[in-house]
């Protein structure tokens, strides 16, 4: 029997229906063949298909070729383009848009940037993308799967099916897409995925997706997120023309889940944090709302630092548009909004990234380089420059798109050290036999460029643990690149030095004072954060010694003497209440501390404290800068008393500060004043209000000549027990 010229091949037939085509738009769609043109789909369930222009003219019946839902036929069109079936069974009619009549939405400039990891505008190409297509509306899907032999998409639109949309492979780029009439806002999807060998792997969510089911389900979602309207652009004018190393910055640090909940355990909405939460921190003082991770991730005890969906914000809280909202109400409060990313590492679950064609795709091949002991996670592959460029787009994507003011790189001491935590044996050396990870150093130098270059005013803030050289240096003079850096040290020294017996105190001076030595090598955040308040750590409350008196008194003391310290602030949520118990992600904050006059007395120190540091340049505006530093008395270990001055730096009024971390009080105590005259007391952590004692200077001090310490003036003052003082001069 003849064969005739346009039918497909048994074998063609036999591929698409089992899932197994590795080129389904070469069968499927509408193709000529000679003089005639030929239709082919595939929709399993149908008995009956027949073709029709988008006009409504019919073009033909197709047969039946193979029972699974097979089609073909001639039709009678002239050109290839998008044609619908009236499709047919018994259980009634329904239409359908041929997918594989449509052309491709990505160009070869798409291929030519995805391939050189130089396209910074991945997340408008690949993921789930609502538009309209020749003539139609519909979703365009796309996904980088280089190895893989067939990828699909499967959702609620197709009964979950990976033999019906099977997607076509762009050759340069290994990127798979297909355009999906029909399908819009709010459908779930994943990626069938058979490797190179024609091995089914466990279903993908998608990299770049948008949005995600709420945990413990893990499809996608389509979602338009251009639907927004903003209203903060003298916001981000304002910030464009900031100096954020002269600026105050004052991080609150926030866990969304557990700030506050609802009284049945339910999560606040990112609509309610805005309408919560942010007049909160506008009352407080701080200038940043800081979130631990909220990129969508399985597993609510890991706070978010194993991310699954880095493009989607967490479903927990609400969709897209709520966070938008969320930053906007921000912003309109004056509120910077910092993203914890996490860029080192990435979750081993199987609807992730791990493995994602078949192959180490996006990690290393080698444990060595590629799993992390610490947290069961897999390493980026950063010297892959798909990869890499994923994550440069992931850094863009926030700021850009969530109009986000900074983040803050979680664990970027493990990227920077091949034996990060690593034994002998255990880690692969550089090409110089070096221990540095010289892919991840070129990964996040381009990273902070990108980031910087492209959106004025954002800053980098990274949590970088070593000695480092240059972490906040710029890229063009040697340094990594970042903004700030962590200031792990001084979060180290001073709250070992205060969980000392004030009698033990004067054998550490040191812990107070070395900082200082390194203080301005770097541009440093002071960081009390959520890692010292979990995992039996205790609260910060807790932390200092002594009885509750003593305790209270320190975390006071310690607070004041943090915000006039060298660098910017950051506070982990819940510590401005001193709360007794530390933190769990399981529960809310406990509010009812507020009752009670100790802890509502720290937390309007703190508003206090926020408040100076912002209306006073001497404590901002050098905060990175030797010239904003002086000190006045550092070598007075017998009392544990410390005295310095901060300056602004340009002429205007010095502030001076006195510590005084032992419980007993000093009436007559002598220090040194840049300036005769009368000193305000702006700040005494003893004060009543903040339940201390109420001992003091009766609103300041009456400096004269001679001075002492080399200075022109001093002063003798009551320096109240376990207490931090501020002082700023009159003028006039």
């Amino acid at each position: 029997m003849t064969k005739v010229a346009w039918r497909a091949n048994e074998h063609d037939v036999t591929n698409v229906v089992t899932g197994r085509h590795t080129d389904p738009f070469a069968i499927l769609g509408v193709h000529q063949c000679g003089l005639q043109w030929v239709a082919r789909c595939f929709i399993p369930g149908a008995e009956a298909v027949e073709a029709f222009s988008m006009a409504g003219q019919s073009l033909g019946r197709l047969a039946l070729r193979h029972e699974e839902g097979f089609f073909e036929g001639l039709v009678t069109v002239t050109r290839q383009g998008l044609i619908r079936y009236a499709v047919s069974n018994a259980g009634g009619q329904w239409s359908v848009l041929d997918p594989y009549a449509c052309g491709p939405v990505l160009g070869p400039m798409d291929d030519y940037y995805s391939a050189e990891g130089s396209h910074l505008r991945l997340y408008d190409k690949l993921g789930a993308h609502i538009l309209q297509h020749e003539g139609v509306s519909g979703t365009h899907f796309s996904v980088w799967a280089p190895n893989a032999s067939r990828v699909s998409v499967i959702g609620d639109f197709n009964a979950w099916d990976g033999r019906r949309h099977a997607m076509r492979k762009r050759q340069d780029s290994g990127v798979w897409e297909i355009f999906l009439p029909g399908v819009d806002e709010g459908a779930l999807y994943k990626f069938e995925i058979l490797d190179g060998a024609g091995h089914l792997l466990p279903l993908k969510s998608d990299p770049f997706g948008f949005a995600a089911e709420l945990r413990p389900n893990t499809a996608s979602r389509v979602r338009n997120i251009h639907t927004f309207t903003w209203s903060d652009e003298a916001y981000l004018a304002q910030r464009a023309q900031r100096d954020a190393r002269r600026s105050p910055m004052s991080i609150y640090e926030v866990h969304a889940g557990s700030w506050q909940r609802h009284a049945d355990g339910r999560f606040l909405s990112y609509d309610e944090l805005a309408e919560r939460l942010v007049p909160y921190v506008c009352e407080l003082g701080f200038t940043h709302i800081e979130f631990l991770p909220v990129t969508e991730h399985p597993f609510d005890p890991s706070w978010g630092y194993q991310p699954t969906g880095l493009y989607a914000p967490t479903s927990r809280f609400g969709d897209a548009a709520g966070f938008a909202r969320f930053v906007n109400t921000a912003h309109l409060h004056g509120i910077g909004v910092i993203l914890d990313w996490v860029p080192a590492h990435f979750p081993t679950d199987a609807h992730g990234l791990s493995r994602f064609d078949g192959t180490a795709l996006y990690e290393h091949q080698d444990p060595r380089l590629g799993y992390h002991p610490d947290w069961n996670t897999a390493i980026y592959n950063f010297g892959r420059r798909e990869v890499a460029n994923y994550l440069i787009n992931n850094a863009l994507f926030w700021l850009e798109h969530y109009h986000l003011d900074g983040l803050r790189v979680d664990a970027v001491a493990s990227m920077l050290y091949l034996d990060y935590s690593r034994k002998e044996g255990e880690w692969l050396p550089n090409i110089h036999g070096g221990r540095e990870n010289l892919e991840a150093i070129d990964f996040l130098r381009r990273m902070n460029k990108v980031a910087y270059g492209k959106q004025a005013g954002i800053v980098t803030i990274a949590e970088e643990s070593t000695a480092w050289p240059g972490v906040s240096k710029p890229v063009h003079e040697g340094g990594l690149g970042f903004g700030f850096k962590w200031n792990m040290g001084f979060m180290h020294d001073t709250l070992g030095y205060l969980a000392r017996d004030p009698v033990h105190r004067k054998h550490h001076h040191n812990e107070l004072t070395f900082g200082l030595l390194y203080a301005f090598t770097e541009n440093f955040v002071l960081p009390l954060s959520h890692d010292e308040v979990v995992h039996g750590k205790g609260s910060l409350l807790n932390k200092m010694a002594g009885d509750d008196w003593q305790k209270f008194a320190t975390l006071r003391a310690y607070y004041a003497f943090m915000w006039a310290y060298p660098g910017k602030k950051l506070l982990f949520m819940g510590q401005e209440m001193a709360p007794w118990t530390e933190w769990s992600e399981a529960r809310s904050l406990d509010w009812h501390l507020l009752d009670h006059a100790p802890h509502s007395g720290m937390r309007a120190l703190v508003t206090r404290l926020n408040a100076l540091y912002q209306q006073t340049p001497a404590l901002h505006a050098r905060d990175c800068e030797g010239e904003g530093f002086e000190w006045l008395i550092v070598d007075d270990k017998e009392n544990s008393v410390l005295a310095w001055q901060r300056n602004a730096g340009d002429g205007r009024g010095a502030v001076v500060v006195v510590v005084n971390f032992t419980p007993v009080p000093r009436d007559g105590y002598v220090i040194p004043l840049p300036q005769a005259g009368y000193w305000r007391e702006v700040l005494n952590t003893n004060a009543q209000e903040y339940w201390g004692e109420g001992r003091g200077n009766l609103g300041g001090i009456h400096a004269t000549e001679p001075g002492t310490h080399g200075k022109p003036a001093s002063a003798r003052i009551c320096l109240p027990p376990l207490a931090t003082l501020y002082f700023v001069r009159e003028e006039g």
